[in-house]
């Protein structure tokens, strides 16, 4: 299984459009170390990728931002799957107000509101505080009336959405999703897929009955269900686990949130080690590091990667689960990976050092 996953997870590279075309969702995060996630994820998909060159591109790509089971970048085939959702005939309050401004000025730089509506401070989802009228923003984004019209250093840019037109029907579009989610993910574990579709249950909001989706799914011959070490597994039809497969012997350095490392129950039921994502957590309470990034050696999750740019210098500081792989094949992977890398964020090949 692992092998199967590693060789479906990294199949040829194609271009950008048409990378995120066929994924269907690139998982967005606005942390930088030493690129954001969604760089990192397609840097071992695209052909010859570098960093923000999604940002760049974005509007020439006719892509949006929204959210799937986390947020992230949809080509317009995914968009048409999350909306509509269910909203009121107009936003109310400081909603309303900002609506009526993004209308009438067009594309919209949040500091821009400051000026017009002031510096209110309001709690948002993660507990913490930020300005009421990106609040507001994200409020509108999420219900369909913005979009992301660019990026400008990461912020957000948003201008009005087009009236969505011909919508299919929302169990329709649930089902799609389910499928879409299980092509990104799969093949898991059944119940890290049900895990996945509990959190895209803000991604479709009007489905009376969500339940039967994987069940029509797999009667109909789009998922299919197996049993791998006792444990029910579903993957799409055309990605069954058959047959021997040999995985390429590659180093990659992966981004947390990277669909082969996204299902944390998977990773540790596969490789037997519990990868965790610390960047939220206190520095001394960190077993791998702020961002440390799985690192892939063939079929193996070897262990981890700080990664990290200094004076022009990428610097990589490695730690491993069972100690460094020790044949010759491992250290020119490594290199290879790191001159990668290396190429990636823009600086020299030859300038890379591990700690």
């Amino acid at each position: 299984m692992r092998a199967h996953l590693v060789r479906r997870t990294f199949t040829a590279r194609g271009d950008l459009a048409s990378t995120v075309a066929r994924l269907g969702f690139v998982q967005a995060d606005p942390i930088r170390a030493p690129a954001r996630a969604q760089d990192l994820i397609l840097r071992h998909r695209v052909s010859g990728y570098r960093a923000g060159q999604l940002e760049q591109r974005y509007p020439s790509l006719g892509l949006d931002e929204d959210f799937v089971y986390a947020y992230g970048f949809v080509p317009p085939a995914t968009r048409a799957l999350l909306h509509p959702r269910v909203r009121p005939a107009e936003p109310e309050g400081l909603a309303r107000e900002v609506l009526a401004h993004v209308r009438a000025n067009g594309p919209t730089h949040p500091k821009h509101l400051v000026d017009a509506f002031g510096d209110t401070r309001e709690v948002n989802y993660w507990g913490g505080h930020s300005r009421a009228t990106t609040r507001a923003l994200e409020h509108l984004q999420y219900h369909g009336w913005l979009r992301v019209a660019r990026r400008e250093g990461g912020v957000r840019v948003y201008e009005a959405a087009p009236d969505v037109a011909d919508a299919r029907p929302a169990e329709e579009r649930w089902r799609a999703l389910v499928l879409l989610i299980a092509n990104v993910l799969g093949p898991l574990p059944e119940t890290s897929l049900r895990g996945a579709l509990r959190l895209a249950r803000w991604g479709v909001t009007d489905v009376a009955e969500r339940g039967g989706a994987v069940k029509e799914l797999l009667r109909a011959g789009a998922l299919e269900r197996g049993t791998v070490d006792g444990v029910a597994w579903i993957w799409p039809a055309d990605a069954a686990p058959d047959g021997p497969v040999d995985a390429s012997r590659v180093v990659r350095f992966l981004a947390p949130f990277d669909p082969l490392v996204w299902d944390r129950a998977r990773v540790e039921r596969l490789w037997g080690w519990a990868y965790r994502f610390e960047a939220y957590t206190p520095a001394a309470k960190r077993q791998y590091g702020y961002y440390a990034l799985p690192v892939l050696w063939a079929d193996r999750l070897v262990g981890w990667a700080n990664v990290a740019v200094r004076d022009d210098v990428v610097d990589v500081d490695l730690g491993f689960v069972a100690g460094r792989p020790r044949d010759q094949a491992f250290t020119r992977a490594l290199d290879a990976e790191m001159a990668r890398m290396a190429r990636f964020l823009g600086v020299r090949t030859d300038s890379t050092s591990i700690v």
